[in-house]
């Protein structure tokens, strides 16, 4: 071996170990720190787009790169404001699903409560069986635009009738007006429907608020729905959990929780209300979610809801009560209202099949 060679080997052994401790000592500064107190000190990082995700995804994620999170998170001063603002937000999602998708919306009272009623109008509507639907909205707000974009798709894809409620939202009201205002418009629809006939799902708060409902139907001994679906949420408290945190700093639609691990933006509508009760957060009763109907939940990769979602399933599942769980990789805070989303328009086909799979068979026992 030539004198030039051995020198170039030897700079090049140099080159990579010097490299590899660089390397080493860089991977060790990456690493998570621990302390006495149970806390994971992470350093910052970047996190791409997910190669699961699809091209439209995607292109949301590039999108964000000219919005201000903390005025897209900000709804204003007034709750009046808030809830025009949040209206207006929704406009072009829903804009989007009635031009995807035929349907007749009908405002409609039932039982004393607001309601819009919307029907297929592509298709035989399946006349048998209905659902009803719970709009998200922190309890606060979106009673119209949420109410359509969760109910315009469902409706469509599964021809199904589908009942949206307008329920008393805080801060004007506490818990339990809004479980009462469902509970109102159920007995209702249980005139004309066999309750293994009737499904009810929402998402984010409304999703949380299909637990609670059913929590309070097996309460009182009313016959339970035949399905139920909480997207977005879990049958427990919202805004805590690991993806609260991971969510808060990766996604940027919600804040973390506080440094007491408390949720940062509680629902005035839960004031003064015990947040660990059976009826605020059924999953943590095993005796009453082991009389619940056949339930899917969903969730995403960067929601903050993933945490209360896979406690919820996993209890569930604790219970023997039949639970499906679907995670969307990449997917944010109720990804399956953007129906522009190739990921929102293959979940809505899956919930369609849930809720045709499970209304009219039998119907569980609650006793």
């Amino acid at each position: 071996m030539s004198r030039s060679i051995r020198v170039a080997a030897a700079m090049a052994t140099f080159i990579w170990c010097a490299g590899s401790a660089a390397l080493a000592q860089q991977q060790q500064a990456d690493k998570p720190s621990f302390t006495s107190d149970g806390v994971a000190h992470v350093p910052a990082f970047n996190l791409p787009p997910s190669t699961f995700m699809s091209r439209e995804a995607v292109d949301q994620l590039k999108s964000r790169a000219n919005t201000d999170v903390a005025v897209a998170t900000s709804f204003g001063s007034s709750i009046a404001e808030m809830r025009a603002n949040v209206e207006r937000t929704l406009k072009p999602m829903l804009a989007s699903a009635q031009k995807r998708y035929s349907v007749q919306v009908t405002a409609q009272e039932i039982a004393g409560v607001k309601t819009h009623v919307v029907i297929p109008t592509s298709g035989e509507a399946d006349h048998s069986r209905i659902l009803i639907n719970l709009h998200g909205g922190g309890f606060m707000m979106c009673a119209y635009g949420c109410a359509l974009v969760e109910s315009i798709p469902i409706a469509a894809v599964g021809r199904f009738k589908v009942v949206t409620v307008d329920y008393r939202e805080g801060p004007e009201n506490i818990f339990p007006a809004a479980t009462e205002d469902v509970i109102a418009v159920y007995k209702e629809l249980l005139k004309s429907y066999q309750p293994g006939k009737i499904g009810i799902y929402g998402c984010s708060a409304g999703g949380q608020l299909t637990g609670q409902v059913e929590a309070w139907i097996l309460d009182k001994g009313l016959p339970s729905p035949g399905a139920l679906g909480i997207f977005g949420a879990g049958g427990a408290r919202f805004g805590v959990g690991d993806s609260a945190y991971l969510a808060g700093y990766i996604d940027g639609a919600f804040p973390p929780p506080r440094p007491d691990g408390t949720a940062s933006m509680p629902p005035p509508y839960f004031k003064g209300a015990d947040m660990n009760s059976m009826l605020v957060s059924p999953a943590g009763y095993p005796s009453i979610l082991a009389k619940f109907p056949a339930t899917m939940i969903i969730t995403g990769t960067r929601a903050p809801d993933l945490s209360p979602a896979v406690y919820t399933h996993f209890q569930l599942m604790k219970a023997g009560a039949p639970s499906n769980l679907i995670v969307g990789e990449g997917m944010g805070h109720c990804y399956v209202n953007d129906p522009d989303l190739p990921e929102a328009r293959d979940t809505y086909e899956i919930i369609a099949r849930f809720f045709s799979d499970h209304l009219g068979n039998h119907v569980r026992s609650t006793t």
